[in-house]
């Protein structure tokens, strides 16, 4: 699997980004180390959390999916080896961003994934009850302590991305490297226009979220979706996205590969997206992710994706 520096960090992370939210939900424990293991196997090393990960599942309180993964590497010992990424703010009981919060969140999350540093700390969602000068002197904490890496956003504007860098510029303290906004060839304004625009003028990086539209463009669901995921699939449901799901389909039919091949190949040609951040519940899953870092759509392709999504 290809591998890219990520931003302005000195990380460098495979092309896609395994994601965690279903570790303890959709996945078990040991299907979660059955995926692990075969996205280590394909070249993958970047693995996406959040201290909330999965609170909304029946009979989670948030943290398990870090547990998961922190039982996984305790027994694969390859810390060293994974780009870890996980997030703060919205713990139950702890969502913000104030120093207090943060502080909190990451003696949470490293206990939880049994490690003394986290690679790639993400502020989970913007926080304007808290000003944009004490988080950032907090991360810039977790820096100088070495428990973090590299600071990143989730869900910022680009206004307040845009404030946020100018401040950590100002009082020279660690900037934000990476944002993760949910982006697809279904959903393409959240993150094209103004937050791209700041992202390619400051260097940042792209791992967007939800880049299968919560499985959407996986063409796996009919018109009515069931099971964990269905409420969530059925918002993408509309004649338009539809339309997009039929050429999708089209492409990769004349390249023999799945859907969710080139609805995240199309991601990776994308102006700084580092890596799409993709989860599977089963490891027969994730040949189909993986596949996607490296198909070379076409020009044709190309335009027929954006000719159909734009």
């Amino acid at each position: 699997m290809p591998r890219v520096t990520l931003g302005t960090s000195a990380l460098e992370i495979s092309r896609l980004a395994l994601g965690g939210n279903v570790f303890g939900w959709t996945a078990s424990e040991e299907a979660s180390y059955d995926i692990l293991d075969a996205y280590v196997a394909a070249g993958g090393n970047a693995i996406d959390l959040a201290d909330s990960y999965p609170h909304w599942a029946p009979g989670c309180f948030g943290g398990e999916s870090e547990e998961i993964v922190g039982h996984w590497m305790r027994e694969r010992g390859n810390r060293s080896d994974v780009v870890l990424c996980t997030k703060v703010g919205k713990f139950p009981g702890n969502q913000g961003l104030s120093r207090s919060q943060i502080m909190a969140g990451i003696d949470g999350s490293l206990r939880r994934l049994q490690t003394d540093y986290i690679d790639l700390y993400y502020c989970h969602a913007d926080d304007l009850e808290t000003p944009l000068e004490e988080t950032l002197r907090a991360l810039g904490e977790l820096v100088s302590a070495g428990k973090v890496r590299a600071i990143a956003a989730s869900n910022y504007s680009a206004d307040r991305l845009s404030e946020a860098l100018r401040i950590a510029d100002e009082i020279g303290l660690p900037r934000f490297s990476a944002v993760q906004p949910q982006y697809s060839l279904v959903v393409r304004d959240e993150f094209e226009g103004p937050l791209q625009d700041v992202c390619e003028r400051e260097g940042l990086a792209c791992l967007p979220y939800w880049p299968l539209a919560a499985g959407f463009l996986t063409g796996k669901y009919d018109a009515a979706p069931s099971g964990a995921r269905s409420d969530t699939v059925s918002q993408f449901q509309t004649p338009r996205n539809e339309a997009t799901l039929d050429v999708v389909r089209a492409v990769a039919d004349r390249h023999g590969v799945a859907p969710a091949t080139v609805a995240l190949a199309w991601l990776l040609t994308r102006s700084t997206v580092a890596a799409p951040i993709a989860s599977a519940s089963r490891v027969e899953q994730l040949p189909a992710l993986v596949a996607s870092t490296n198909l070379e759509l076409t020009d044709q392709d190309l335009a027929d994706l954006d000719a159909v999504s734009g």
